[in-house]
């Protein structure tokens, strides 16, 4: 069976995809980075913050001093170009993930999936031929030029971009999205948009959004594998996702999104599209089968990528309040959820506190993020921990009063107020009791 797995991946398939996803993929980033200057998001986001919520294992991470965040994203243009054209495609590509890939580690404030998203189809353009398809490597070295690449280079990216489609969908299958909300209260602030507008605080309508999106994201991906309702479907996802770019400022992700649902046409289409069908024999012999460590580790990724998404239901409570097991796992557009914090330095002995005046520590943002997030607060707790311990105070203790609405509930305490969040453990893979219960109402 290993066997027959590794020869059907190994077959070799016309590699003009690959070089259209490539161009795809390096004009989106390029794209990408230019929103970045064009809104003032490098500053606001990594130069003006003088705290940073890194993910677990990544508290190292720290941004570049003086302008080196400008540089940085301009380094960033430079390589999705390069990766665009073809030139240098593999250090390109390496250097373009991991320069990606620390952005998007700078702060979970920042957390978007799509930028999960853009990681890990970064990292695997790493292994993936497609200098060999048209660009500037294969016109300088004859010798890399192909029509044919490997199989599962298709099916990897198919199953990639297939993954937030389907775990998308899985995601809605929850109480809250089958009443309609979050999504009736979108509806009903955006009454003005263009022709349907005026119908959008109507039943009717919320139910067709809401189940109509729930059965798109469950169904897309097969309906888009099958050859006789890929038109179809690949009209649906354009329609979808030219609807959510102008409902919702989600950035690049529906137009990128669009351009890669390409993928799961037939191999050769970008090929005859663009006129890059060679009439050169199919160079078969330089595709080398994969090893049983490639097959492997092929298998591994998937699995991973499978598994991740249902984390969440290792814990009690709803993961929308809770926040164990959310991220990584495609939970896209579920929740309308929005808190107020009064943090405290608590001293025992004297049974004295201090409120913290947050904005003395954190953006804006930063602190819209971390009212509805336990594990944000755990992490600002230590650091407050530690500016009181340097200053010379003992015996800190810092509380909190959290009180979050979720999806249109009326506000209610997220996290026990008498819990020194100072002393609960930054990164831990067990529920943490010191989270309160959703209430229903």
């Amino acid at each position: 069976m290993f066997t027959r797995l590794r020869q059907t991946l190994s077959q070799p398939i016309d590699n003009a995809f690959l070089g259209y996803f490539r161009i795809a993929f390096g004009l989106t980033m390029l794209w990408e980075v230019w929103r970045y200057f064009d809104h003032n998001w490098i500053e606001r986001q990594w130069m003006r913050p003088t705290f940073f919520f890194p993910y677990p294992g990544f508290h190292w991470v720290k941004p570049w001093p003086g302008n080196g965040m400008h540089w940085h994203f301009v380094v960033m243009a430079i390589l999705a170009l390069f990766i665009m054209i073809g030139f240098r495609y593999r250090i390109s590509a390496t250097l373009f993930f991991f320069a990606f890939t620390y952005i998007f580690l700078l702060d979970e404030t920042t957390y978007l999936n799509h930028f999960y998203l853009i990681c890990l189809l970064s990292f695997l353009l790493i292994f993936l031929p497609a200098e060999r398809a048209p660009s500037i490597d294969s016109l300088r070295n004859p010798e890399l030029r192909s029509t044919t690449a490997p199989k599962w280079c298709l099916w990897l990216l198919r199953f990639q971009i297939g993954v937030p489609y389907f775990f998308g969908g899985i995601a809605k299958l929850n109480p809250d999205w089958l009443r309609g909300e979050p999504f009736r209260m979108w509806l009903s602030r955006r009454t003005d948009f263009p022709v349907i507008g005026s119908y959008f605080t109507d039943e009717w309508m919320v139910g067709l959004f809401v189940y109509g999106g729930l059965m798109f994201d469950l169904l897309i991906v097969p309906l888009l594998l099958w050859r006789k309702t890929r038109p179809l479907a690949y009209a649906a996802a354009l329609f979808f996702h030219v609807m959510n770019s102008q409902l919702f400022s989600i950035g690049i992700f529906p137009w990128f999104m669009i351009a890669a649902t390409v993928l799961f046409f037939p191999p050769d289409l970008p090929g005859e599209m663009f006129s890059w069908k060679s009439k050169r024999q199919q160079i078969a012999a330089t595709l080398q089968p994969m090893s049983n460590l490639m097959v492997a580790g092929l298998i591994f990724y998937v699995v991973f990528q499978l598994v991740m998404p249902f984390r969440h239901l290792l814990y009690p409570g709803d993961v929308s309040w809770t926040e164990e097991g959310h991220r990584f796992a495609w939970r896209m557009k579920l929740r309308t959820k929005s808190g107020t914090a009064d943090i405290y330095a608590y001293h025992p002995p004297s049974d004295g506190r201090l409120q913290i005046e947050l904005e003395d520590y954190l953006t804006r943002e930063q602190i819209r993020q971390m009212s509805t997030k336990p594990y944000m607060l755990v992490q600002f707790a230590h650091h407050l921990r530690d500016v009181f311990d340097n200053a010379g105070y003992e015996d800190i203790e810092i509380r909190a009063e959290i009180n979050a609405g979720l999806n249109g509930r009326d506000p209610q305490p997220l996290i026990d107020p008498t819990v020194d969040l100072s002393a609960q453990p930054q990164v831990t893979i067990w529920h943490s009791d010191w989270i309160l219960p959703l209430e229903s109402h």
